[in-house]
């Protein structure tokens, strides 16, 4: 078996599995634990997270918050809609510049004005490689609360009902503007069971990943070795790093809650294990044969056949245990992707 090659990641999902609602309630959706030793798996609800935590552990949650940045307008001076997504900004630029997808992209030319509502444009300031655009809006009051009265959600490209509560796409603790996806792992807490989490002694310890759109990005290569990571912005603060590194220090646990989580820790970690203050861009790639060197247990939802998450996650946990993980999964009738249940892997 050739751990460096894409198919090696496919499996089968029937596509009813994909879940296009979130769970009624957020910690009664149900979760699949494996311990990653022994290749056991049981099956709980996800409230039952508390159980498996322990006094001293620590859990790690990425506070980045879904900006609606998905919008649509009208080219000045054209017929035909356009629609565009907020990516990133463009850090440094004066007022508000981001990197942004368009469609169709021929009409969104350098120079060009795009009109969303009575309150907000934008126009084309520069035409980036991957064909991506930077706009400069134009606006007329606080541009986020514009965006959250113009902007849609951008749900994943599975996800095709529409979403009744934009809250259910966002954590309960979310709080840094900035993603163009949630980290989805962290839709099953409630602020209840986090405070339960606590008086049990479990640290709550806040990083930050802006998730962009390129966590949909399909894998194209067919050797992993080739494959071009996207870049996304993190954030590790001092107080952080120190408080995980003391989690360690006396012989506690460190719980990634998702994949952001830990690709924000596995980047501010040295080789020594000691995590350090970061703030910047992480193109980190995690994948069978990639050492981990901070994070202990994880919390994820069940992902992409072929997508560097589920690769990831057989990096953390093997690859016979996920692909079997997986299929008994497939087999119970779980849900699948982002509003979908979850696992906590040991």
């Amino acid at each position: 078996m050739d751990l460096l090659k894409r198919s090696t990641y496919f499996y089968d999902l029937p596509q009813e599995l994909i879940a296009q609602t979130p769970s009624a309630v957020r910690d009664q959706s149900r979760l699949l634990c494996l311990d990653k030793a022994s290749g056991n798996i049981e099956h709980k609800t996800f409230c039952d997270i508390i159980d498996s935590l322990s006094t001293g552990d620590c859990l790690v949650i990425n506070d980045t918050k879904v900006i609606p940045a998905r919008l649509f307008g009208k080219a000045e001076g054209r017929e035909g809609e356009i629609e565009t997504v907020l990516l990133s900004r463009v850090e440094g630029a004066e007022g508000e510049c981001w990197k942004c997808l368009t469609r169709p992209g021929k009409k969104t030319k350098c120079g060009q004005k795009i009109i969303y509502s009575d309150e907000l444009s934008g126009t084309v300031t520069d035409i980036l490689e991957g064909g991506l655009r930077v706009i400069k809006f134009e606006y007329d009051g606080v541009f986020n609360e514009i965006l959250d009265r113009v902007g849609i959600m951008p749900l994943p490209p599975y996800i095709t009902e529409k979403l009744a509560d934009k809250n259910r796409y966002q954590t309960v603790y979310a709080k840094t503007d900035g993603s163009a996806a949630a980290p989805t792992a962290g839709l099953h807490f409630t602020p209840e069971l986090l405070k339960k989490a606590e008086e049990k002694g479990v640290e709550i310890v806040r990083v930050l990943l802006h998730v962009g759109l390129g966590t949909f990005r399909p894998v194209k290569e067919d050797d992993l070795s080739n494959h071009i990571m996207h870049a996304e912005y993190i954030k590790v603060t001092q107080e952080a790093a120190d408080r995980i590194n003391a989690v360690h220090a006396r012989g506690g646990r460190v719980i990634a809650v998702g994949t952001t989580s830990v690709r924000t820790l596995e980047t501010a970690t040295g080789d020594d294990g000691i995590v350090r203050a970061y703030d910047g861009e992480t193109s980190i790639f995690i994948h069978p044969g990639v050492k981990f060197k901070c994070v202990d247990a994880i919390i994820t939802n069940f992902h992409l056949p072929e997508s560097t998450l589920i690769m990831l996650v057989c990096a953390f946990a093997g690859y016979e245990n996920t692909m079997k993980a997986y299929k008994e999964a497939v087999e119970k009738r779980y849900r699948f992707f982002s509003f979908g249940d979850a696992m906590f892997i040991s």
